[in-house]
């Protein structure tokens, strides 16, 4: 029987691993824009995956810093359902976006330690929902996916007049005591289901929606 904590996964790139994401029962399906990202797609091949996703299912596009000339060529050609911001956008620049192109708007906001919750407070203000993701390394050239957890207990108790998502490091091993941590009703992965970079994996797909909806 499940519960009602919602799955996005993200970085999906094959019809085959979509359809077997929405089987699973995963809310959101996402796909990345960041030529960096083992996991990026391009606006044409986004096109032909949005168009395949099943009714009911939200598409997301995951985009860092973008343009107003790539957003509108984005939004023109892939039917998208909600737009997340990983970048290093201001609140003005997520205010924006979002009059811009009329789509909710997801922030990611990276956390280290307890120096990056009040940015948390900033973004809640001006986006639809949130993501409270794992601050990326210093070292690292991607803004997320690098499966790494922070200090669930940062942001233990605590709650957002917006819906919000957790994400950075999850696997079906370990999505029972974040969402116990947290207070998660929504979890957000990509490489935990993967059995290369960028390579979905069907099996630990299900496994992972599973742990997360059997609590």
């Amino acid at each position: 029987m499940t519960n009602d904590i919602r799955v996005k996964i993200c970085g999906l790139s094959t019809p085959e691993t979509i359809a077997v994401a929405a089987e699973a029962g995963a809310t959101y399906v996402g796909f990345v824009f960041f030529a960096k990202s083992p996991r990026y797609v391009t606006i044409d091949a986004a096109r032909d995956l949005a168009l395949g996703v099943p009714d009911g299912i939200a598409k997301v596009a995951l985009v860092v810093d973008a343009t107003n000339e790539f957003l509108d060529e984005l939004t023109s050609k892939v039917p998208l359902d909600v737009l997340q911001l990983h970048g290093r956008e201001t609140p003005a620049r997520v205010s924006e976006i979002k009059a811009r192109y009329g789509l909710p708007v997801m922030k990611a906001v990276g956390v280290a330690d307890a120096d990056d919750l009040p940015a948390l407070a900033e973004y809640e203000a001006v986006a639809d929902q949130l993501l409270v993701d794992t601050k990326a390394p210093k070292s690292s050239d991607r803004p997320g996916g690098n499966a790494l957890t922070f200090d669930w207990g940062l942001i233990a108790g605590r709650t957002w007049a917006k819906p919000w998502m957790l994400a950075g490091g999850l696997t079906a091993d370990n999505v029972a005591e974040a969402i116990k941590i947290t207070g998660a009703r929504q979890v957000d992965l990509s490489s935990a289901v993967e059995s290369a970079p960028g390579v979905k994996d069907p099996g630990l797909i299900r496994a992972f929606i599973a742990a997360a909806q059997a609590i």
